[in-house]
């Protein structure tokens, strides 16, 4: 399994439109990705505006298809300006 971890931090006024966004975006994955296993949305308790997503994919492959999805490239192109920042780290799932 490939695994991808993104974290955002969300400009303030913008954050509700990020999350509504960042749902669909998610929800779309599942539904129409074969190869997305899992796409968890997470907020953080403590840092305001900071979005956590866990990502797993069958393969690479698998999530560079899912850069390439109309959703995908809609949600990103709607929601960059909203972004203070973003990390995103690649992992191959060890177990299970």
């Amino acid at each position: 399994m490939y695994v991808v971890t993104v974290v955002f931090t969300i400009h303030a006024a913008h954050y509700p439109a990020f999350m509504q966004a960042m749902v669909v975006n998610a929800r779309t994955s599942l539904q129409d990705e074969p190869g997305c296993r899992q796409f968890d949305v997470c907020e953080s308790p403590t840092s305001p505006g900071q979005v956590f997503l866990y990502e797993v994919y069958d393969s690479e492959a698998d999530f560079q298809a899912h850069l390439a999805t109309p959703h995908f490239i809609a949600f990103n192109a709607l929601t960059a300006p909203w972004v203070a920042d973003k990390g995103v780290t690649m992992y191959r799932r060890a177990w299970p």
